[in-house]
């Protein structure tokens, strides 16, 4: 699966799953590339986020303060960053995102500047499943980067049309 081929989708019963599906995500995230979380207000992605981060990092209690206000926040090797407040898409320049070329930049609201769509990456896509807090997570390739591992991986989680 790469990019041009249909999303995989999984799905995440609860916000247990969404931590699960992040655990098996994490170590198959590869320095310098960009991971785009798309979604509405509550869809999810910041608890994506900071399961990925704290996965990522193998600290379960790691602290991940929500970037909101700062707009970006450093994780040692992954750079968190929430674009909802992003005034005008020629500003992510100026909050140095891309400057460390081998760190994991996870971006909430990328579609806030578009650029961040151009990079190597992933776009997570989640949507919620109603009634309840089930959501649907589809994941798509952009660049050369490649989906197998991530497809078995996730595998488990796959929704019934996707195995």
């Amino acid at each position: 699966m790469g990019t041009g081929e249909p999303d995989l989708v999984v799905i995440a019963a609860r916000e247990a799953d969404t931590g699960a599906i992040a655990l098996a995500l994490a170590p198959l995230l590869t320095a310098g590339e960009t991971i785009a979380l798309v979604g509405g207000l509550g869809a999810g992605k910041s608890a994506l986020a900071r399961a990925l981060i704290r996965a990522r990092l193998g600290d379960p209690d790691h602290e991940v303060p929500s970037p909101t206000f700062s707009l970006v926040q450093p994780h040692g090797a992954i750079v968190h960053a929430d674009l909802y407040r992003l005034a005008d898409p020629d500003e992510i320049g100026e909050l140095g995102l891309f400057e460390d070329e081998e760190a994991i930049v996870i971006v909430e609201w990328p579609e806030r500047a578009p650029e961040v769509l151009t990079r190597e990456g992933l776009t997570i896509s989640i949507a919620i499943l109603s009634p309840g807090e089930a959501r649907q997570i589809s994941i798509r390739a952009r660049g050369a980067r490649e989906m197998g591992a991530i497809a078995e991986a996730l595998a488990p989680f796959c929704a019934p049309a996707a195995r």
